[in-house]
């Protein structure tokens, strides 16, 4: 699959028409951290609105710290291994097939670095669906099993030194200092970057912004 350059306006709008033909898609947005996943997403959900979008994130599914720390995998938080992928895949299993009025997901609140439950509010009435996250077109673990629930995936690349300045910007702003945010993001970021830098080959649009 070739990459191809798209603007911003230009990918808004082709989620746009998703929605407008649908009573209920999937639109899957992963990509490597940092790579402008939630810029795309939140641009969506401004232009359609909220009663015609819903963000959906896999980091909603977070593993506590405590879990991590006693499975000796808070170092390596963000890794494929460190989500609840079984929670997440039925929880999208249930909001394709949606019957209930409202269905609550979880976020992510970067500020206390921990998951929330039942912030989210899933209306049967949404037509489109956004899911974001690293690991949704991945091979590892469970992972696979949510790629039949996706109706359209999309992979989004941003050159690695981008990425990497991003990431330390980011970590700075919520508590870490410039060391620290570099060691993550050159070791714990990268290491998922790289995780996923095939996982393109399963989505149906691979992009960059312009």
């Amino acid at each position: 699959m070739n990459l191809q350059s798209l603007k911003l306006e230009d990918v808004v709008e082709n989620a746009k028409s998703i929605a407008a033909n649908s009573k209920r898609s999937i639109l899957a947005v992963a990509g490597a951290p940092g790579s402008g996943k939630t810029t795309i997403t939140q641009s969506i959900v401004k232009e359609l609105g909220p009663e015609n979008v819903v963000i959906v994130p896999m980091d909603g599914f977070h593993l506590s710290n405590t879990i991590l720390k006693k499975w000796d995998r808070r170092s390596r938080k963000g890794a494929w291994d460190t989500f609840d992928a079984s929670g997440y895949i039925n929880l999208i299993s249930r909001i394709k097939n949606q019957r209930e009025e409202i269905i609550l997901a979880p976020d992510f609140d970067r500020d206390i670095d921990e998951s929330i439950g039942g912030v989210i509010e899933v209306s049967i009435n949404t037509p489109l669906i956004l899911l974001e996250g690293t690991f949704l077109f991945s091979e590892h673990g469970l992972w696979p099993e949510l790629l039949p629930l996706i109706d359209h995936g999309w992979f989004v690349h941003l050159e690695s030194s981008i990425r990497q300045q991003r990431l330390i910007q980011r970590h700075m702003k919520h508590g870490m200092d410039l060391k620290q945010a570099t060691q993550w993001a050159l070791n714990t970021d990268e290491a998922n970057a790289k995780a996923v830098e095939l996982d393109y080959k399963r989505a149906s649009l691979y992009f960059q912004l312009t």
